[in-house]
């Protein structure tokens, strides 16, 4: 197998585009060679199955999803309120919905990860790191709320960008962000 780092991620890249546009089905090496606009071949050299590329997409699109480290450093500085925590929660649903390429992806591999127990493993691996980091993160910066209440707001947060992005008409960006607003009231207790 090929080791060129930055061709890899091309690929995998352009693999992600594939599977947000013409999803699950329409991704084949071959696709995935005319978006990278590559020479045909070339990802069946740098994958040695569809299965591994599926994989690898799993991995890719968190890596991406991930704020870089000023985004990171900022997310929990400031003052530790529920309206702090709804606007925290905006910034999140922004900036997954930014990426929505990736995020459609990732939702064409979560239907894949039914029939695919490796990918269901790599899938499965990754959320829970990342509902773990949510729930350390929340925790440890001294924002109201308990674990389960970090984890509900998590599962809302992530039913609104599958609306933003596949029925975008359903609810304006007002009314998303005033409905963020309503549900960390309800969901965070009011009190220190």
């Amino acid at each position: 197998m090929r080791q060129n780092l930055a061709r890899r991620s091309a690929l995998v890249d352009a693999a992600i585009e594939v599977l947000a546009s013409d999803g699950a089905r329409g991704l084949t090496f071959r696709a995935v060679d005319a978006e990278a606009a590559v020479p045909k071949g070339t990802a069946s050299n740098y994958f040695t199955s569809r299965d591994e590329l599926l994989n690898q997409v799993g991995h890719r699109i968190y890596e991406r999803l991930i704020p870089d480290e000023a985004t990171a450093a900022g997310l929990f500085a400031g003052p530790n309120t529920r309206e702090r925590t709804a606007e925290l929660v905006r910034q999140v649903v922004e900036r997954v919905t930014a990426f929505r390429t990736g995020f459609l992806a990732l939702l064409e591999l979560r239907l894949e990860a039914t029939r695919r127990p490796e990918l269901r493993a790599v899938l499965t691996a990754r959320v829970v790191k990342d509902v773990e980091a949510n729930v350390e993160g929340h925790l440890s910066s001294g924002l109201p709320g308990d674990a389960d209440a970090v984890k509900m707001l998590y599962l809302a947060a992530n039913w609104l960008v599958v609306e933003r992005l596949t029925l975008p008409g359903v609810f304006s960006e007002e009314e998303a962000a005033r409905l963020i607003g309503d549900m960390v009231e309800r969901v965070l207790p009011s009190g220190p």
